[in-house]
């Protein structure tokens, strides 16, 4: 399900400072939801996620637990197969084992693009420095240095087309999209050409995965559903 909004290209120099121009008077106090399930006044804007209360408009527990906005619109995202889940802690355990003392790993937290862009990844390696403020609901592609998208049947077209342009317009270095085929995990894997601002795939990795980049990690892709 998703609610309507625009789609502007809006850029990583939005963030700090439109973000609080947009958001009037009606996002506040519950003024987000009047007139659901149509946007409010000048559309959804990233700072509004962290404005949603915790119940639905008709009392529904948790209702807006699990969103992400994407060129302006909410993104409700459904009950995750099995497949998801795993895949998802696997990696990050993976990450944890392998990755230098300057990263650290954060499991479906928040990117903020832009006023209209705030995707939800999978995985991500952000700046260790972060790693023990616990306040954050989001990060800024700064901060970002790996994005993974675990693909799922209702987010092949978000995973494949939607996302990963966006990710690389705002300059986050890597991208990874792992998706299941004939019940195994297999990763193709992006890098970012700084000239084009554009993603460059460097591999389909199946059976086993070996990078140099953003650090030196390898995994037997079988030990992801193990």
């Amino acid at each position: 399900m998703t609610t309507h909004g625009d789609d502007d290209g809006a850029t990583v120099d939005d963030v700090t400072s439109t973000i609080s121009e947009e958001a009037g008077t009606l996002r506040k106090n519950g003024g987000l939801l009047t007139n659901w399930p149509y946007p409010p006044s000048g559309g959804w804007a990233a700072d509004d996620l962290d404005r949603l209360p915790e119940e639905g408009p008709n009392g529904e527990l948790d209702f807006f637990k699990h969103v992400e906005l994407v060129d302006g619109a909410l993104i409700f995202m459904s009950p995750q197969k099995r497949f998801h889940d795993v895949v998802i802690r696997r990696l990050a355990s993976s990450f944890e084992a392998q990755a230098p003392e300057r990263l650290a790993v954060a499991t479906q937290m928040d990117v903020t693009l832009g006023v209209r862009q705030r995707p939800c990844p999978d995985v991500l390696l952000i700046d260790a420095t972060l790693d023990h403020d616990h306040d954050r609901t989001s990060y800024t592609p700064e901060e970002v240095h790996l994005v993974v998208e675990v693909v799922s049947p209702e987010s092949k077209l978000r995973d494949r087309e939607v996302k990963p342009p966006r990710y690389a317009a705002a300059g986050i270095a890597h991208f990874w999209r792992i998706e299941e085929e004939g019940g195994k995990p297999v990763v193709y894997v992006y890098e970012l050409d700084p000239a084009t601002r554009a993603y460059v795939p460097t591999g389909i990795h199946h059976g086993r995965l070996s990078l140099e980049v953003p650090f030196p990690f390898e995994i037997d892709l079988a030990d992801l559903l193990s």
